[in-house]
């Protein structure tokens, strides 16, 4: 303890407060180092994620209204590895009420929370749409949840699932779905041919 005198003569107790909490050994920080090491190392559900990369042909179903007949739509989607192999970055070339319309994707697989990750964009909106969850059958059908706006009907938070489908090295398809009222209604349908 430490007692100053200000220049009116009043005294004042200045306190040093030590660092109470032990140092961690440098083996803790080896190994905090080496698990994130292994979090960060791209593994097999990262490779599954090659069956989307290349250049794609695409038909866009889309479903106004549960059951009725979808408009149709043709684009082009080009996706691609980025940083190191831990995401594949995709670039789609479509079409929205007759405006072409560029949108971005980035799908990848969070080791530390062992689940598929998603985050979506595009030039027509300024709101970005995440997603997570679960493959099944060798990766090879990827199911994402997650909540989305709409501006046309204006209904927020609305809770979504995308499933992601390798049928061949060839093909795959994507479809969207609003789960909001307790049941799976199909909104999109998207059908990917490699060019």
């Amino acid at each position: 303890m430490k007692h100053d005198v200000n220049d009116n003569g009043s005294t004042a107790v200045l306190e040093r407060t030590e660092n109470k909490s032990p140092r961690k050994p440098d083996a803790d920080k080896e190994e905090m180092m080496k698990k994130m090491e292994v979090a960060g190392t791209p593994g097999p559900a990262h490779k599954a994620l090659n069956a989307l990369v290349g250049n794609w042909k695409a038909e866009v179903k889309c479903y106004m209204e549960p059951g009725g007949e979808p408009k149709v739509n043709q684009a082009t989607s080009k996706a691609s590895w980025t940083l190191n192999g831990r995401f594949v970055e995709g670039e789609f070339h479509g079409e929205m009420f007759g405006t072409p319309f560029l949108g971005r994707s980035l799908l990848g697989y969070d080791n530390t929370k062992q689940k598929f990750i998603s985050v979506w964009v595009s030039d027509i909106q300024t709101s970005m749409f995440t997603s997570e969850g679960k493959g099944d059958s060798g990766y090879k059908v990827i199911t994402l949840e997650g909540k989305g706006d709409c501006p046309a009907t204006g209904r927020k938070d609305v809770p979504m699932k995308q499933v992601f489908r390798v049928l061949s090295p060839d093909k795959h398809t994507f479809e969207m779905f609003d789960v909001s009222k307790g049941e799976s209604v199909r909104t999109m349908e998207i059908t990917y041919t490699r060019q």
